[in-house]
């Protein structure tokens, strides 16, 4: 198409006129050879492009943040989560006051689907939401044994933004919530591919184990030269609780029967230690109980002389003479000694004279 000139007003005018052209400007056309040699030029000075060259179709952004009154464990946990993924936005600290059905209002102003909120009680127990926002499902765990980067200090390393794989237990098929669970890790764990923040290498690997009714969340790098796995960090175990059709809240899909509230486990054991106290008390009253009872004679029994044979009786012998007294060995070699020395004394002050 010709070049066409655009008035201001929007309509479109008369076609642009080309420039003409003079005898002195024009060149004589240029030889094969010197076409190559220039093609050549610009594919050496030519910048290359990035690595993937493919299209970003998986549009899924993870919101990672927190509720008020977290310690410094669940802040340092939470920027090691944001840091492993790339594809992750974070947000302001959550009023405890507000419900959290507002989080899916937070999602939708994010422009995110899926959302990682830790919710922190009494200082020392600590949540994580795991939701499909809006529509749910969600899954409310508790979290333990938190290890995080700065504290594990281990060997492993990976690169910044690589995508990981994940490798999940057998245990996640034969179960139908576990299944569910799989499939929540599976879209909010996984990088997406060709993701702007991500880099196209493969370098480390997330790996959920189902054990003691628990799943363990690690992370390992992958060595190129014999696929070993050295541990990178961070490590938490996820204690499932409830399992939520919709997102934060909904009719219970799946609730776990073999979990026991923190405050629960607190209670079983000051009764424990209660009970031990209460023990060693009701053995020290039954003491005094017994020494303050009145003692039993118990009768003589005539077979327990059987075997006694009586010893013969010496007869009494009164000294008249006083004893003579002890000679002391060590004072009598002191005495000597002194002596000796002094007549030492004596015989070199006659001598000196």
């Amino acid at each position: 198409m010709a070049a066409t000139k655009r008035k201001r007003r929007g309509g479109l005018a008369v076609p642009a006129k080309r420039p003409r052209k003079n005898g002195k400007d024009a060149r004589p056309p240029a030889e094969p050879r010197d076409k190559a040699e220039e093609a050549e030029d610009e594919d050496r000075n030519r910048i290359p492009g990035p690595v993937c060259k493919g299209k970003w179709k998986n549009k899924e952004r993870i919101l990672i943040f927190s509720s008020r009154g977290i310690n410094f464990r669940t802040r340092h946990l939470m920027q090691d989560l944001r840091m492993l993924m790339p594809h992750s936005k974070a947000d302001t600290k959550m009023d405890r006051k507000d419900k959290l059905f507002v989080i899916n209002e937070v999602c939708e102003m994010k422009n995110c689907n899926k959302c990682i909120y830790f919710e922190a009680k009494k200082k020392q127990d600590l949540y994580m939401w795991l939701s499909n926002s809006p529509h749910g499902p969600s899954a409310k765990f508790l979290v333990q044994n938190i290890h995080t980067l700065a504290e594990l200090k281990m060997t492993g390393n990976c690169l910044k933004g690589s995508r990981p794989l994940l490798s999940f237990d057998p245990a996640f098929d034969e179960l139908p919530h576990y299944a569910l669970l799989k499939e929540l890790l599976i879209q909010i764990f996984s990088t997406p591919r060709y993701h702007p923040k991500s880099q196209p290498f493969v370098d480390h690997v997330f790996t959920f184990t189902v054990l003691d009714n628990r799943i363990w969340f690690r992370n390992f790098q992958i060595i190129e030269e014999d696929a070993a796995l050295v541990e990178i960090g961070p490590r938490f175990v996820l204690n499932l609780i409830k399992i939520f059709q919709g997102s934060f809240g909904g009719p219970t899909l799946y609730e776990n029967p073999h979990y026991q509230s923190p405050n629960m486990h607190r209670r079983v054991i000051r009764s424990i230690t209660a009970a031990k106290y209460k023990e060693k008390q009701q053995v020290k009253e039954a003491q005094k109980l017994r020494k303050k009872e009145p003692k039993t004679i118990l009768p003589h029994d005539p077979t327990a002389d059987v075997f006694v044979t009586p010893a013969e009786e010496k007869p009494i012998e009164i000294q008249w003479i006083k004893p003579e007294p002890k000679v002391d060995l060590k004072a009598r070699k002191k005495r000597v000694y002194k002596r000796q020395r002094k007549m030492k004394q004596k015989v070199n002050s006659g001598n000196a004279k």
